[in-house]
C-alpha cells in the first residue's frame, strides 16, 4: 500500500527529486520505449526492405545468369545462321533466274511433246513475287499414257536448271471420264501447276522498297 502511494505522490514535473530507485526504473522504461518505437519505426521497415532487396538480388542474378548463357551461345548461333543463309542462296542460285524463265517454260512445254503426250492447254500466268522468289502460274491440260507422264517428269527433272514444279487442283482421270487407270489407257491431267524462280538483288531491294512505301500510305491514311 505504501508503494502505491509513493508512486502517486511521484511529481513529473519535477523528476530530479525523484528517488533514486524511481529515476532508474523511470529510465529503463524510457530506454524500452525508444527501443521499441525504433524497432517498428527504423529496423522493422529497414529489415523488410533489406529482404525485398535481397529477393530481387536473387532474381537479378537469376536474369543475368540467363542473359549471360545467351550471350555464350550467341556466336555460334550467328555463324550457324550465315551458314544457313549462304545454303539458301546457293540454293536459291539454282532456280531459274529472271531471263532464264521464258526458255524454262519452253522446256517443259517441249519436254511434254517429246514424252509423247499432247498439250491440249499449256497457259503461264503473270508471276506473283514472294519474299526471295516469284511463282509462276501454268494452267495446263495434257494427254498421254501413264508411261508417257513418267518419261515427262523424268525429263523435267533433268534439265539443267532446277526446276520445281508444284500441282494445284490438279485432276488426273481417264481420258473421258470413264473406266479406271491403267499404264496402257489414256490419262488426261488438267489443272493449275507453278513454278519458281529466285528475285535478283534489285527485285529484292524494289520489293522492300514498295513494301516500306504501302506501309507508310497506309499509316498516313490512319
Amino acid at each position: 500500500m505504501s508503494q502505491k502511494t509513493s508512486l502517486k505522490n511521484l511529481d513529473f514535473n519535477n523528476i530530479g527529486s525523484w528517488p533514486r530507485n524511481a529515476k532508474i526504473g523511470f529510465c529503463a522504461l524510457v530506454g524500452l520505449l525508444i527501443l521499441f518505437l525504433a524497432y517498428f519505426l527504423v529496423i522493422k521497415g529497414k529489415s523488410e526492405e533489406l529482404a525485398n532487396l535481397e529477393s530481387k538480388e536473387a532474381s537479378l542474378r537469376g536474369e543475368f545468369e540467363t542473359e549471360q548463357g545467351k550471350a555464350a551461345n550467341l556466336e555460334p548461333l550467328k555463324q550457324q545462321l550465315a551458314q544457313m543463309e549462304q545454303v539458301l542462296q546457293q540454293m536459291l542460285r539454282q532456280l531459274p533466274s529472271k531471263t532464264e524463265m521464258p526458255d524454262l517454260i519452253i522446256d517443259i512445254s517441249q519436254t511434254a511433246l517429246s514424252s509423247g503426250l499432247s498439250n491440249e492447254l499449256f497457259q503461264p500466268g503473270p508471276e506473283t513475287p514472294k519474299e526471295f522468289y516469284a511463282e509462276k502460274p501454268i494452267a495446263l491440260r495434257m494427254v498421254g499414257s501413264y508411261h508417257q507422264f513418267g518419261a515427262f517428269v523424268s525429263g523435267v527433272a533433268s534439265l539443267p536448271r532446277v526446276v520445281i514444279l508444284t500441282m494445284h487442283d490438279i485432276s488426273l482421270q481417264p481420258r473421258g471420264g470413264k473406266g479406271a487407270i491403267t499404264s496402257s489407257g489414256a490419262l488426261e491431267l488438267s489443272g493449275t501447276v507453278k513454278t519458281y524462280r529466285y528475285l535478283d538483288e534489285q527485285e529484292i531491294e524494289d520489293q522492300a522498297k514498295a513494301a516500306a512505301a504501302d506501309a507508310s500510305n497506309s499509316k498516313k491514311g490512319a
